[in-house]
C-alpha cells in the first residue's frame, strides 16, 4: 500500500503534515473533494489542491494524467519566473494521484464537529 504525506492547511493559516498509508487516494484528481476519514480527520472535507512526487516534480492541475512531461511555462506551479515575459522548460507531473506521488496538498472545505488539533494529537 503506497505511502503519502497528506498536508491539510486551514483558513487561518496553519497547516498540519499528516503520514498515511491509503489506496483510497490513487486516481483522485487536483480539485476533487475527499472525505476526511480517508486520513484519519472524521467529518471533515478536504479539497486536493496539489502535490509531488518522489523525484520533487510538481503536480499542475492543467496537465490531464499520472506522467511526467516537459513543458513551456511562464508561471507556478512548478516555475517562478524571476522578470516578466520570462518561459522555461520545465518537468511537472500530471494532476492525477498515482503510487509515484509522495506529498498530497488539500485544504479544509468542510469543518468536523471536532477541532483538527485534537484528531491528529496535537496540543
Amino acid at each position: 500500500m503506497p505511502k503519502f504525506k497528506v498536508v491539510v492547511s486551514d483558513k487561518d493559516g496553519k497547516s498540519y503534515q499528516l503520514e498515511v498509508e491509503t489506496s483510497a487516494l490513487i486516481g483522485k484528481k487536483i480539485g476533487d473533494i475527499i472525505d476526511g476519514s480517508i486520513i484519519g480527520l472524521e467529518g471533515y472535507k478536504l479539497k486536493i489542491t496539489g502535490g509531488s512526487d518522489k523525484c520533487g516534480f510538481p503536480m499542475r492541475p492543467d496537465i490531464p494524467g499520472t506522467g511526467v512531461k516537459r513543458v513551456l511555462l511562464s508561471k507556478g506551479p512548478g516555475y517562478r519566473p524571476k522578470e516578466k515575459g520570462i518561459r522555461k522548460r520545465k518537468s511537472v507531473r500530471g494532476n492525477t494521484i498515482s503510487e509515484d506521488i509522495v506529498q498530497v496538498n488539500t485544504k479544509i472545505v468542510e469543518y468536523g464537529e471536532k477541532p483538527i488539533t485534537e484528531l491528529i494529537g496535537q496540543g
